[in-house]
């Protein structure tokens, strides 16, 4: 069974014979298969949901506005498929921008009063117009998503106008994901997350300071339901894009003292991941929009070694990562000995 390759968990309750001694010699041969060595019945549940992972994406399409923006194996639409069964698909901006224009303006309005206007607790800088515009990006997007059968989007023309923001905040606080810069890695990433734990990713563009023994993420498109689509939404106020000081984005007021977990997996192959929680929020003009502190093990391991060796590529390509609501350690653990690829603690004491 182990040797057909397929997803397997073994679960060796105590006392169940001496077996389990030669059990790890598969783990060290990396086979796709996760040792449960627990009396933990419970154990099973969790597994059967990180089982769910790898079956999901092989029935998952992402959608790439433009092309692809991230490493060199995540980029390719055969290397996804063979290694996830994802479909990974390129479409014009343009064919966007036509399921925007076909939406109705009245249903446009009741999106953004509904979802937007009256939720938000300030709305700072956009125009009234501004955000109906962006609610009906929103709308053209939901029925592209469907049209296309898709379950992700990403698109390197998220900077446009109107800007992405919102379209993929509301994907996310749904349980969709939308992801901006046209990021492949942080969208293939966010889906694991939601498919493995059901909660939306956000992705950041961090700094390091060693002075907190902390990593400050910001951006200016996040989710408003960090906990999954059943959850609570997060206060928010309306803002411009921070770069640009035009369209429309968010500056989400995230929970202090919530457990957090930054992780990308890039590649295809491994997956970058630091726990912690967050210590503080912030406002800083000089940032994007929405702020939060995550504390980390050690501030100067992570800046020395940020990308541990295994990242390379543009800025954004070596910058994002994607912040989860969660400790998501050792379930990350697990879910890589059944998928087959590596876990690497970024910035780990050494």
């Amino acid at each position: 069974m182990i040797d057909v390759g397929l997803p397997t968990a073994l679960f060796t309750q105590p006392f169940s014979g001496h077996g389990w001694m030669y059990f790890p010699q598969w783990h060290k041969q990396g086979k796709r298969v996760m040792l449960m060595p627990t009396s933990n019945w419970a154990e099973l549940d969790e597994v059967v949901g990180l089982m769910r992972v790898p079956a999901k994406l092989k029935r998952t399409k992402i959608l790439a506005i433009g092309s692809p923006h991230g490493t060199e194996a995540a980029c390719s639409a055969e290397q996804v498929k063979q290694k996830l069964g994802a479909e990974l698909v390129s479409i014009p901006n343009e064919l966007v921008m036509e399921y925007m224009n076909a939406v109705d303006l009245e249903a446009a309005k009741a999106e953004a009063e509904k979802y937007w206007l009256s939720q938000a607790t300030e709305i700072v800088e956009p125009t009234r117009e501004e955000i109906i515009q962006s609610a009906r990006m929103y709308l053209g997007t939901k029925k592209l998503l469907i049209d296309q059968n898709a379950q992700a989007i990403t698109s390197r023309h998220c900077m446009g106008d109107p800007r992405g923001c919102l379209t993929f905040s509301k994907l996310n606080d749904l349980g969709k994901v939308g992801a901006c810069e046209g990021d492949i890695d942080s969208t293939i990433t966010m889906l694991m997350f939601a498919y493995a734990f059901g909660v939306p990713g956000f992705i950041t563009d961090p700094v390091i300071d060693t002075a907190k023994n902390a990593m400050i993420h910001f951006h200016c498109t996040s989710a408003t339901k960090m906990d999954g689509p059943d959850g609570k939404r997060l206060p928010f106020r309306i803002r411009t894009q921070t770069d640009s000081r035009g369209g429309v984005a968010l500056e989400v007021e995230n929970r202090v003292d919530q457990p957090v977990t930054c992780a990308k997996l890039v590649n295809l192959d491994t997956m970058l991941i630091c726990p912690g929680k967050i210590i503080e929020t912030s406002r800083s003009p000089l940032a994007c929009r929405t702020q939060f502190t995550q504390s980390v093990a050690d501030a100067r391991q992570l800046f020395l070694n940020w990308g541990e060796d295994v990242i390379q590529g543009s800025v954004m390509t070596l910058l994002h990562r994607v912040v989860f609501y969660g400790d998501y350690m050792k379930p990350m653990q697990a879910l890589g000995e059944l998928m087959g690829f590596k876990v690497v603690e970024e910035g780990g004491v050494a």
